[in-house]
């Protein structure tokens, strides 16, 4: 194929094994698989499940994804990969994976960081990113307020981050306080619809004229929302008001704090990815907030807000067109990787003493 090569993307971070494809900017096609169903009964994803998952799942996958866009094994010409942040096995189960597929293909192989994938998955609905954007990137393990400019060239400027309880984990450990479902994100949702998010009063984490301006703290929400449920033990737990609560309290923080970010940085454009970029009430408050703001508002459609192949693939694109290094065949995985580039080099390695 002639033109910028067709970029195969893998994601095995997690508990979902996806593949996607992009070339210039534009998907072509991908294909993800959960083990969601798997870890539901343990109330959380247990590494071990999850990875011997991905064993089964990652061929199926690829295969689905170069179906649907109608290409063979051969039209690849390169392959992008998550190397970190994740789980352990996980990661090495995907990484084993591209490894093989790029040696076998002859093709450069790009080991990139997953939340920049988060971040890369906006350009395939909505072209280009901004130079300078804001991006908040809401997920289960990290909530981060970043300046952005040459996502595949520059290094990304952190506002705030998560101190400790992130935003999707918030909703995780609360839903199972009030007896909703794993995962709990989704099934605090799908239950405020029905509540009044005026019927509980919840805390605003690091919301005070002297806190952390952008950063995110959701420990102690987590734990006044698990007390109001405590105090309502044994006399019927209103769900619907707790869910809708507690959903308006995150998504007011995330937003607020967002949109100041933009503000006071000259910044035209907020671009807000991430599982919890699919929570209705985030949605829907940004873009009030952003519209009044008079600030431009990006956010993935939802089937690109949780993990998938296609927001690595739209990294290693970007990579590709950018000229970058390719990394080497040993590239290692990092589970703890700090997000400062797009793409991640391999991870230095104590040498093993031998006595």
């Amino acid at each position: 194929m002639r033109g910028a090569p067709v970029v195969l993307g893998i994601e095995s971070s997690c508990d979902e094994t996806g593949a996607g494809l992009v070339r210039n900017g534009r998907l072509l096609g991908h294909a993800v698989a959960s083990s969601i169903d798997e870890h539901a009964r343990f109330g959380g994803v247990v590494p071990e499940i999850a990875a011997r998952a991905h064993v089964h799942s990652f061929t199926p996958v690829v295969r689905r994804a170069l179906e649907e866009a109608g290409l063979g094994m051969s039209d690849i010409g390169a392959v992008a990969v998550t190397t970190g942040p994740g789980l352990s096995g996980a990661l090495q189960v995907g990484l084993a994976g591209a490894k093989s597929l790029a040696y076998a293909l002859d093709v450069p192989l790009y080991g990139v960081h997953h939340l920049a994938g988060h971040v890369a998955a906006d350009t395939l609905a909505h072209g280009p990113l901004p130079d300078p954007c804001v991006v908040l990137i809401v997920s289960g393990g990290h909530t981060s307020l970043l300046l952005v400019r040459d996502l595949a060239r520059d290094p990304l400027v952190h506002l705030g981050d998560t101190l400790d309880d992130a935003a999707g984990e918030c909703f995780d450990k609360v839903a199972r306080v009030f007896g909703l479902p794993y995962p709990g994100g989704p099934a605090i949702d799908r239950a405020a619809r029905e509540g009044d998010a005026r019927a509980v009063s919840l805390p605003r984490p690091l919301t005070g004229p002297r806190d952390d301006p952008y950063g995110f703290s959701f420990s102690g929400l987590k734990t006044a929302a698990a007390r109001w449920a405590e105090r309502h033990r044994g006399q019927g737990l209103p769900v619907a008001d707790g869910a809708a609560s507690l959903q308006e309290a995150v998504a007011d923080v995330l937003t607020r704090k967002a949109v100041a970010a933009c503000t006071a940085n000259g910044v035209g454009t907020l671009v807000v990815v991430g599982g919890v970029a699919a929570n209705s009430r985030v949605r829907s408050l940004a873009e009030e907030r952003c519209a009044a703001a008079g600030i431009s508002l990006r956010v993935p459609p939802l089937r690109l807000c949780t993990d998938n192949g296609a927001m690595i693939a739209a990294i290693g694109d970007l990579l590709v067109r950018a000229g970058a290094q390719p990394a080497p065949l040993d590239v290692s995985i990092d589970p703890s990787a700090p997000l400062e580039y797009a793409a991640l080099q391999p991870v230095a390695r104590a040498p093993v003493m031998v006595s």
